[in-house]
């Protein structure tokens, strides 16, 4: 009898200690099998999400339908996105830019917009390319802006709060308040084409007020003029 009884406790053992290995190659084999590239050839997805090793989001890939609404300091925008592209965020997960477009024709008429954009800081875009067309008029180049100190989450809570009122006036009213006291975001450098296919180089000043242009019209002639804080010419070289 304890014969027995040895034996059945021997082929417990045995089974717990191999089933245990089993278990641990299958887990080892697992594991290498997640850390090993794969190529997938080629896959259709509508939205893909890049996260740290810590689950922080670092980028998204999307469709129009899903794109991301953005989010600074945990707060997330409330508003629809349909724009296709690319979106980038920092360590602390704010959104930091990224490349989106749109373009479409109906009726003849074209339409259409593209960006590369670079955010400062807890703000807004300083820095971007863009293109814009719209019923046949064209402009494209380089820019920048001067943003404010202010987190732009403060003002997403505030717009997320406007936007939660039933009554469409009230609505309206609260969400022309918070325009009214956003600081001003000057652009200050534009390099490209205008809609008029115009060449040019507007620096700008702390108001976003243009005070030194350099143009190549579409005829090629060249310009440049100096402004004053009015916008008026106070100096045209050549003069004519």
């Amino acid at each position: 009898m304890r014969v027995s009884l040895r034996r059945q406790f021997l082929f417990l053992r045995v089974y717990a200690m191999a089933t245990s290995l089993v278990v641990i190659v299958l887990a080892a084999a697992a594991f290498r099998q997640v850390r090993t590239p794969q190529n997938l050839g080629e896959i259709s997805v509508e939205r893909i999400n890049v996260v740290d090793a810590n689950g922080t989001l670092r980028m998204v890939i999307s469709n129009k339908d899903r794109m991301h609404p953005g989010v600074f300091d945990g707060k997330t925008i409330d508003r629809p996105r349909p724009v296709a592209g690319m979106i980038f965020f920092n360590d602390e997960g704010d959104e930091v830019g990224g490349l989106a477009y749109t373009g479409q024709e109906r009726g003849g008429v074209r339409n259409a917009d593209a960006g590369i954009m670079f955010d400062q800081l807890k703000q807004d875009q300083t820095i971007g390319f863009s293109y814009t067309e719209s019923s046949g008029r064209r402009t494209a180049g380089f820019q920048v802006w001067d943003r404010p100190d202010s987190r732009l989450s403060e003002l997403i809570e505030q717009r997320n709060a406007a936007n939660a009122i039933a009554d469409r006036a009230e609505r309206d009213k609260a969400l022309a308040a918070i325009r009214a006291a956003v600081p001003p975001s000057p652009r200050r450098v534009f390099v490209g084409k205008n809609a008029d296919r115009a060449a040019l180089v507007s620096l700008a000043d702390a108001q976003g007020k243009p005070r030194l242009v350099l143009t190549v019209d579409p005829t090629g002639n060249p310009r440049v003029e100096f402004l004053d804080e009015s916008g008026k010419v106070v100096t045209r070289v050549p003069e004519k």
